[in-house]
């Protein structure tokens, strides 16, 4: 009778402890889908990120590895997509697993402990982690659009808030809760526009056809419409997406004549490959009174442009999986093209949510990015959240033209 009702009990709290973890990662990820359905509900963003870092500090630890998991689903079941491009589209399935392991082990440093205390502090530290170079879950996320700040230190003070009531007494428990209002953010960033008229074109070329035969005329003659349209209507700044050019931009001069040309009207921003002594680049082109410059990728994607592991496994996965492809080439530091007087920082898809690209003065940046890789998916609105993170954190402006979703000024 004893070992019926203990084993009753097990199941209860297995069941209780996998209902909780569900419930974490929910209340974690819904800013995201709440963003992509279009809702902005900055109060309810605001709750919904107060009570999932105080689940993930005081939820069993089973519990945890549960959340973590279903965290790493919620917002990276798309990452696989991609795969089918490269003819591996059976390892999709792999990738997402991969992706939910990875994030249980990721928040699972959480389980090691009950404290309170040091949950908080581990989940700080967290916050400084990026596995695989993959840098796109970012705890301080979670406020982006909430009135909460997205500071280092508003994260520090949330985590505290909610760490005391466990070791407070009495009426201070709630009290503790008012430290809260230190995180708030009372000084919203405010950023400005470049004062020129830029037209940012959004493609819808599937992945599929991007790269073939049949695209291709039909690519070129829609840039070159949307160019003279452009000029008509009086932009002086045209940004067409990452790629739009399917081809080796050096490798065809007549092209690069036509843009030439072009650029004595309007000043023309367009994503290509670039090619050089057997390197490849992924490249932006700047064309601007009858000359252009060129800006190379300085931040590759993680297991999409390169390979983030020791030289032989490179080598390895890129025989196995990319057809011997060797990695992309980067930049060795940030592009900066000066336009009509104006400077904007040059990214590149990935970069644009990376630190790096927002170093020094930067007021305006001109991304460019492909997101048909992963179409159907919430990918374009992870990015969207993310440049509007680092876009509130550097006053800075951004200026983003994609293939497939998410184009616009995000400021």
């Amino acid at each position: 009778m004893i070992k019926k009702i203990e084993s009753l009990r097990d199941k209860q709290e297995l069941i209780f402890d996998i209902f909780t973890g569900l419930l974490t990662a929910l209340i974690f990820s819904a800013f995201i889908y709440f963003e992509h359905w279009g809702i902005t509900l900055k109060l309810v963003n605001t709750i919904f990120g107060v009570i999932a870092l105080a689940l993930l500090l005081y939820i069993p630890k089973r519990a945890v590895l549960v959340a973590g998991f279903t965290i790493g689903l919620l917002w990276f079941y798309w990452i696989g997509y991609s795969f089918k491009y490269n003819g591996v589209g059976y390892l999709t399935p792999v990738i997402t697993f991969s992706f939910a392991i990875i994030y249980m082990l990721f928040f699972g440093v959480l389980a090691l402990t009950n404290k309170v205390y040091i949950r908080a502090l581990l989940l700080f530290g967290l916050s400084f982690f990026e596995p695989f170079d993959w840098n796109w879950l970012q705890i301080e996320l979670l406020f982006v659009d909430s009135y909460i700040g997205v500071l280092k230190y508003q994260l520090f003070i949330v985590l505290l808030a909610l760490s005391l009531p466990n070791y407070l007494k009495g009426s201070y428990k709630k009290a503790s809760i008012f430290i809260l209002i230190l995180a708030i953010n009372f000084n919203p960033t405010v950023t400005k526009l470049a004062p020129l008229k830029i037209k940012l074109i959004t493609t819808e070329i599937t992945q599929d056809k991007k790269w073939t035969r049949d695209a291709f005329k039909p690519t070129i003659l829609m840039i070159f419409k949307e160019i003279r349209k452009a000029i008509d209507e009086e932009y002086e700044i045209i940004v067409f997406p990452e790629s739009v050019f399917p081809l080796f931009m050096n490798e065809n001069l007549k092209i690069i004549n036509r843009l030439e040309e072009y650029s004595n009207d309007i000043s023309i921003i367009a994503g290509s490959l670039y090619r050089d002594e057997g390197n490849n680049y992924n490249v932006t082109y700047m064309f601007e009174d009858g000359k252009y410059e060129m800006a190379k990728k300085l931040v590759l994607v993680p297991f999409g442009e390169y390979i983030p592991l020791p030289k032989f496994a490179q080598k390895i996965i890129n025989d196995m999986f990319f057809a011997g492809q060797a990695d992309f080439v980067t930049a060795e530091k940030p592009t900066d093209f000066i336009i009509k007087g104006v400077k904007f920082r040059n990214a590149i898809c990935y970069e644009a949510t990376c630190a790096e690209i927002y170093e020094g003065d930067v007021s305006f940046v001109i991304a460019t990015s492909n997101n048909a890789w992963f179409a159907p998916s919430i990918e374009p609105t992870i990015q969207k959240l993310l440049m509007r993170y680092y876009a509130r954190k550097n006053a800075t402006t951004i200026y983003h033209s994609t293939n497939y979703k998410g184009t616009g000024i995000i400021k």
